[in-house]
């Protein structure tokens, strides 16, 4: 029988129904839990590491294997710690941190703000925060007394020792992607013979030392990015006067020429990252356009918007795209003595590529797409059930053959379906329990079809499809079965 059903919470996603079906089913555990846990790490369950997986290689394919402007890379996590000094990330990668003197708690201090006033001080000078601070007497949230230090910077990169010359030497764990892509600009230019505008993109960890982690996996120590490098002509009048534009704090303050030249190549990746949020199911309601004002921009930019979610803690930054200027190459330049020009094969001009950073949080991504799937119904009879509706390309798992019976050849027949299917991708046999109750079960997980093999299945060579969304079960012949759900979930 197809139940009708209606929600129950269509709109509002608590932190808490996320995470316990995260632990429940499997997608995202509390790491180092036999140990009574490590704050703010987390491991990703059998079916957490294969939406991960399935999220990393859509973005992949949507961004480098289906464009001819792109290419990829895979740099390592350490690189040589003048790296960080030509980025300004060993002087300039800061946040700023306050102690409460009384239990000793380490806050950051536009956190702290933000959460007691509802103002937001980012980039405003350290005195100008503490004065804030005491000025309206705002209390610690972990013991309530007013007894704070002075804000002050503290560096997010993690630092650790280089033993194997003996000396006292360090590297830093990677605190972005990007710089990787910089440092192999020129290898890729004359090795794969790409021409400007081009990409480089790359999938991998980075590392920050945040004062105050938290909120699930929105914000930790350990996390993964996506993200592009995308080289293009500088604006027209830039080389001439770069000193004074570089100069001027934000895009707007340079020539109108320039601006139209950059806006468009902006407009441009804010399609390109809506086109993304589609492709994974985010609800558009929940995505906002904010851009940054002149003295919230990082020193390498010009311009930089976010684009922001509706998570169930509030509205935070998703992804990001910022206009890097030549900045990095040029630092690079200069720090290394390595030429890192492009000279154009047609024009035989000679220059810095500028850059456009499109970026993309990989846990931040799932987050928003678990707080976009989610819901709660109630069915027709009463009885309640919970579904994540992703979307069939980044479900875990793809088809699930459910034998109607332990016996009578039905689990043999269900197994033989099953190798044909695994084309679709990760699929998955369950014998266990009433076939309601595994119905709910896949439900809770998001995969997307059902097929139920009974005794009929024997004589007509046919299953039961259900869809999860619908809950609608149509009959179909075992050897129409790629087809059709090639046609209608896998296309």
């Amino acid at each position: 029988m197809n139940l009708k059903k209606n929600r129950i919470s269509p709109m509002k996603t608590s932190m808490d129904q996320i995470t316990a079906l995260c632990k429940r089913r499997g997608f995202i555990y509390p790491g180092s839990e036999i140990y009574g846990g490590f704050a703010n790490t987390y491991t990703y369950g059998p079916y957490g590491s294969l939406l991960k997986k399935n999220v990393k290689d859509l973005w992949w394919n949507m961004f480098v294997e289906n464009r001819d402007d792109m290419v990829g890379i895979d740099g390592d996590i350490f690189l040589h710690p003048k790296t960080w000094e030509a980025s300004g990330h060993v002087g300039g990668f800061n946040d700023q941190l306050i102690d409460c003197k009384n239990c000793k708690a380490r806050l950051r201090a536009d956190h702290l703000v933000e959460e007691a006033l509802g103002e937001d001080c980012e980039g405003k000078p350290d005195e100008e925060v503490t004065k804030i601070i005491q000025e309206n007497k705002i209390k610690c949230p972990k013991c309530g007394k007013q007894d704070f230090t002075d804000v002050r910077k503290f560096n997010q990169m993690f630092k650790t020792p280089l033993s194997k010359t003996g000396d006292d030497g360090h590297v830093y764990l990677r605190p972005e992607t990007a710089q990787a892509i910089f440092l192999e600009f020129k290898n890729v230019i004359d090795s794969c013979r790409v021409r400007i505008p081009f990409g480089i993109a790359q999938i991998g960890k980075a590392f920050r030392n945040e004062i105050t982690p938290g909120n699930f996996i929105f914000r930790q120590l350990e996390f993964e990015q996506m993200e592009i490098e995308y080289f293009i002509t500088p604006p027209a009048g830039f080389t001439e006067k770069r000193e004074a534009w570089m100069g001027k704090p934000h895009l707007d303050d340079w020539p109108d020429e320039a601006q139209d030249y950059m806006n468009q190549i902006f407009s441009a990746w804010e399609k390109a990252m809506f086109d993304w949020c589609d492709l994974i199911g985010l609800d558009r309601k929940k995505c906002h356009v904010v851009e940054h004002s002149a003295e919230k921009l990082s020193h390498y930019s010009k311009r930089t918007f976010d684009i922001e979610f509706d998570f169930p803690f509030g509205q935070k930054e998703l992804y990001g795209c910022a206009y890097r200027t030549d900045f990095d190459l040029n630092q690079h330049e200069k720090f290394s003595g390595k030429k890192l020009k492009y000279r154009d094969p047609q024009t035989n001009e000679e220059y810095i590529p500028h850059v456009i950073e499109p970026t993309f949080g990989l846990g931040r991504s799932l987050l928003a797409i678990l707080t976009s799937a989610y819901a709660e119904e109630t069915l027709e009879d009463g009885s309640q059930r919970t579904v994540l509706r992703l979307k069939p390309k980044i479900a875990p798992v793809k088809i699930a053959l459910l034998p109607l019976m332990k016996k009578d050849g039905l689990p043999e027949l269900a197994r033989e379906i099953q190798k044909q299917l695994k084309i679709f991708g990760y699929t998955e046999y369950d014998e266990s329990g009433a076939i309601g109750k595994r119905y709910r079960r896949q439900d809770e997980i998001g995969t997307p079809v059902c097929i139920t093999i009974d005794y009929e299945s024997k004589d007509d060579n046919a299953v039961t499809i259900r869809d999860r969304d619908t809950m609608t079960q149509e009959r179909i012949k075992i050897s129409e079965l790629i087809d059709y759900l090639k046609e209608r979930y896998f296309s």
